[in-house]
């Protein structure tokens, strides 16, 4: 077991389940979101309200730090290995070599690194440490005012900007990374892979315009 993990088929593998599993919270992630665009913000209060306070979520939540930490450690372990195997260009290059998609995944990666520190230490650092955050109150129960927060950051242009560059890197990273992670596990098959491929499209862009839409409509409608 511990060769699997530590042969080049095996960090490929752990990077892959990572990558899934968090492609799964991406919709949830999404979901939640998507209600700080009704007309009332108790429900995105509520619900990140129980997001922060469920023990359960809790312990998933530790879960989604490991799965990201794997994924990125594991990434850049593969790609540091890929490196120095292939200290050269081949010759001839083929498609997947040469894939947009493809060839800037690191490059994909590491923006979004950048973007999802920045983006924990606006809305979740501050939500947990630092109090920063006004409360209010629903039928005797206080919670932070988290929908506040996230329509008063996007009413700023620029940081509507830099979030719709971040979201569009991270529609080509989860495009290549969709299909990528399930030809690791070997679902490779001429009748599965294209379904595969369209399903990896179809939710990228799902997520992709569904994320970009929330600092979009926030500043322009609220």
């Amino acid at each position: 077991m511990s060769n699997l993990f530590s042969s080049s088929i095996g960090k490929k593998l752990v990077m892959s389940l990572a990558g899934l599993f968090l492609i799964v919270f991406l919709l949830v992630h999404l979901v939640i979101n998507l209600l700080v665009l009704l007309e009332s913000p108790e429900a995105f209060n509520l619900a990140a309200h129980f997001m922060g306070t469920n023990i359960i979520i809790k312990l998933m939540e530790i879960t989604l730090f490991g799965g990201f930490l794997l994924h990125m450690i594991y990434a850049t372990i593969v790609s540091i290995q890929n490196w120095i195997a292939r200290p050269r260009g081949y010759k001839k290059a083929n498609y997947s070599q040469t894939s947009v998609l493809s060839k800037y995944m690191v490059h994909t990666a590491v923006v979004l690194t950048i973007f999802l520190v920045l983006h924990l230490l606006d809305f979740y650092v501050k939500a947990k440490f630092y109090g920063e955050i006004g409360e209010v109150t629903y039928k005797g129960k206080e919670v932070h005012d988290m929908a506040s927060l996230v329509i008063a950051r996007f009413q700023i242009q620029w940081v509507v900007w830099i979030y719709i560059v971040a979201l569009l890197g991270l529609g080509f990273h989860l495009h290549h990374g969709f299909q990528s992670a399930f030809q690791t596990l070997g679902i490779n098959h001429p009748v599965y892979t294209p379904f595969i491929k369209a399903a990896g499209f179809i939710y990228t862009v799902i997520i992709t315009v569904g994320f970009i839409s929330i600092p979009v409509l926030v500043y322009y409608l609220k």
